[in-house]
Order: C-alpha cells, then sequence, then structure tokens
C-alpha cells in the first residue's frame, strides 16, 4: 500500500526558519533509513505560503487567492509518500520522524484497482493512461520550477464517492494534454481521512488520532507535482484544472492550492542537504 505523509506546517515553517543541522541529519538518517527499507517513494519540502497562491472556480467564476494564509496549523509544509503493508506499519515510520513538536497526517492513496472497472471504459481509455504515467513519470525540467497542486476535499471525498467513467475520462484527458506539454510529473487521489491518522510530536512523545476527521474544507483529496517556468504559468494551468474538476465535484465548485518547492539549488553544500541529494530525495526512486 502506498500512504502519503502529509506534514502540517507552523509558525517557525510559515516564517522561512530553516530546521538547524542537528534536525537535518537526524532527518537525513531516517531518510536514509527508508531508502534501504525501500519504503521511502518521492519526498518534498515546500516553500511558505506566501510563495503560493490558492485558485477556486465556482459559479462560473474564477477566483485567485496570492498567500500567506493564515490557518497555520491546516497547511502543508511538506510531504512524504511511502510503501508499507498496512496503515499500522505506515504509522510506525511516521512515528519514527525525528521532530521535536508538529503534526502529519498519513492518508492511503487510491490505487487503480479501487476502481471498479466500467463496462462503458474504452480499451486505451484512462486506466491504461493513469499505469502508464504511474509507471514512467518524466523527470524535471531544467529551468523550471516545481509546484505541489493541493486539491482540496469535499462531503464527496471524505465519503469516498468515486467518479464515474465520464468524469475519469474527462480528467484523463486533461492529465494527457498536461503530460504532453510537460507540465505533470505525477498525481494522485488520496482516500477519505477515515482510513488515515494523525501523528502529533511533542519532544519524545507520540500521540496517534485515527481519522475521521472534521474539517472538510482544510482535508486534500489528492495531490499533482508540475513543473512551470513562472507562478504565472502555474496558476493559468490550475485555472483549467478546477474548471474540469468543479462540474465533478459537489456543488459544482473546486479549490486548488499550489506551492513551489524548495530545490536543492537554492542551498549551500551542508553535509545533511548533500546526503539528502545524494539519496535522490525530492526526486523519483
Amino acid at each position: 500500500m502506498r500512504f502519503m505523509m502529509l506534514v502540517k506546517a507552523t509558525k517557525e515553517f510559515e516564517a522561512g526558519v530553516w530546521p538547524d543541522e542537528k534536525l537535518l541529519s537526524e532527518m537525513a538518517n531516517w531518510t536514509e533509513e527508508m531508502v534501504k527499507a525501500g519504503a521511502r517513494l518521492e519526498s518534498g519540502r515546500l516553500q511558505p505560503s506566501s510563495q503560493g497562491a490558492r485558485v477556486r472556480y465556482a459559479n462560473g467564476k474564477f477566483t485567485v487567492i496570492d498567500g500567506p494564509f493564515a490557518e497555520t496549523k491546516e497547511l502543508v509544509a511538506g510531504f512524504c509518500l511511502i510503501q508499507a503493508k498496512s496503515l499500522d506499519e505506515a504509522i510506525e515510520w511516521t512515528k519514527r520522524v525525528p521532530f521535536q513538536e508538529g503534526e502529519i497526517e498519513l492518508r492511503p492513496l487510491y490505487e487503480l484497482f479501487d476502481f471498479p472497472v466500467d463496462a462503458a471504459e474504452k480499451p486505451d481509455g484512462w486506466r491504461e493512461k493513469e499505469e502508464q504515467v504511474r509507471t514512467a513519470p518524466p523527470g524535471r525540467k531544467p529551468g523550471t520550477i516545481r509546484y505541489l497542486g493541493i486539491v482540496k476535499g469535499d462531503k464527496d471525498t471524505e465519503a469516498g464517492v468515486l467518479p464515474d467513467e465520464k468524469s475519469l475520462a474527462t480528467m484523463g484527458a486533461f492529465m494527457e494534454e498536461g503530460v504532453k506539454a510537460g507540465v505533470f510529473l505525477s498525481g494522485e487521489g488520496l482516500q477519505p481521512s477515515s482510513k488515515g491518522a494523525r501523528i502529533q510530536y511533542s519532544g519524545s512523545k507520540r500521540m496517534v488520532t485515527d481519522g475521521p476527521f472534521a474539517e472538510t474544507k482544510e482535508l486534500v483529496a489528492g495531490y499533482a507535482i508540475l513543473q512551470f517556468t513562472s507562478k504565472a504559468e502555474a496558476i493559468e494551468w490550475t485555472n483549467r484544472f478546477v474548471r474540469v474538476d468543479a462540474p465533478l465535484r459537489l456543488g459544482g465548485e473546486s479549490e486548488c492550492e499550489i506551492r513551489p518547492f524548495f530545490e536543492f539549488e537554492e542551498f549551500g553544500p551542508r553535509e545533511a542537504i548533500e546526503r539528502f541529494r545524494k539519496m535522490g530525495v525530492g526526486t523519483k526512486k
């Protein structure tokens, strides 16, 4: 099973305070152990919300709101995509993250076998194209900025309502266009929060809370890793995404937050950063 660790932001993160060398080194050790165990798939640290934007489509109108955003405890600071045999195993890996404070939300991803085969599916339809992207995702192009697109949840996504064949085909066609344009790197849907857990950190203490979680508007329903040459291009593609996504949603509304990644080239040759680089953290394994 694949799981997404959504690392919640803190005031220090939103202020742009980078972790000290001790925490970076401990994180590198934890990541190295995961890589050796074959549990880590991908990870990334996001820039503060002041560098991002939210794009909303409702009632035929677009709204673009630039960051920063006020609800710090609900913002995502980074992520780690892992694979584990069960939720319990994923929780154990998450409990070992060397944080002294903070919170991580752990959610399983939808796999292709979770979607029942529809009689209307075409042999070369969305399922085969989705499998191709998952098997061989494109790499980052030089000169681009990577963004994480965070799709907000609603009552349907929290109820585990799956899109119908027509909706999947429509979204699949849009994603295929993004792949051909070289902007779409990967993307997945997350299962409802009832299938996940939250792990809170306080010194050496770890508190695990099973889902579901009440704040539907702030929950993440899915994500995409994208690359653009500018923030304006990122917003343009996100405008198109929410327009495609909105008719598939409860109430015909869609909201997506886009946030740029921190890239290794932005930092000096510090030991922990170099260890992350050598392990391929921030890239596919």
